[in-house]
Parts: C-alpha cells; structure tokens; sequence
C-alpha cells in the first residue's frame, strides 16, 4: 500500500482499479493518506471514482467473455458462484450493479451482469452511481475522522 501511497494520485487510480477487479486491496487506505497529506478532496473522489469504476468495467468484461477455465484460474471464482447471482440479476436487472461498490461482492457481481450479458450502458451507469456515493461518502468520513483526531 505504501507504493500506491507514494504515486499520489496515480496511486489512488490504480488501487482503486485493482480493488475491482477481484484482487483484494483496499483504495480506502490510500486515499485516507492522500487525504491526511491535503491532497484536493473532490479530485481524489474523482480519481478514486473513475479508477474503481473501470476496474469494475473490465471485471464486467471478464465476465462477459466467460472463459470459466480461466476465470477460475486466475481469478479463483467458481461458475456456481456466480450462478447464485442468477436469480437477483433476473429480478433486479442493471439496477443491481449499483451495489458493485460493495467489498468481494461487488466484484462478483460485475463478472456475474457481464456473464448474463445484462445490458452494458445500463450496468454501467449504475456503477458509476454506486461508486460515487461509496467515495463521496468514504471521504466524508475519512475528512471529518482526521478534522476530530487533530
């Protein structure tokens, strides 16, 4: 994480990326410090955003190829994980990718619309959305956490 930490920005863009894309890291992290060091709150939220946003794209596009031989190679997700998803992308739809933001879950969930093919504008919007908020929030938390410790 200290690597990350010390790209700055570039840093927050990529582990925000790796974060959605089934490798477990924690963008929080980095933008905390970023934020303790007075880094501009609004561009780290977009930066965070954007990064995350596309990771969870490309992980969506995983799922959209569905090579499970590889998919279960690489990534250690199993197809009957993914199948569990079934039922609430059938009675949700796009809608459901607005919680892709949500730790390991999320994740799943973006290869999972991709592997049921659900509509990409669609899925993609409502990531954007949920991600928003997650980092809109998380900074809010991080800024006001640091305001109370000094």
């Amino acid at each position: 994480m200290e690597y990350f930490q010390e790209l700055g920005y570039l840093g927050l863009f990529i582990s925000s990326f790796l974060s959605a894309t089934l490798i477990p890291l924690s963008p929080e992290i980095v933008l905390s410090v970023l934020i303790a060091k007075g880094f501009n709150i609004p561009l780290s939220i977009i930066i965070a955003t954007l990064g995350n946003w596309f990771g969870s794209i490309f992980t969506y596009f995983i799922g959209r190829i569905g090579d499970w031989r590889k998919i279960e190679k690489y990534f250690k997700i199993k197809k009957e994980r993914v199948f569990n998803f079934k039922i609430k992308i059938d009675r949700y739809g796009s809608f459901i990718a607005f919680f892709s933001w949500m730790p390991f879950l999320g994740d799943i969930l973006a290869l999972s619309l991709g592997f049921f093919k659900v509509n990409f504008t669609k899925v993609s919007i409502w990531m954007l959305f949920g991600k928003t908020i997650r980092f809109i929030v998380v900074s809010i938390l991080i800024y006001y956490g640091i305001e109370i410790v000094s």
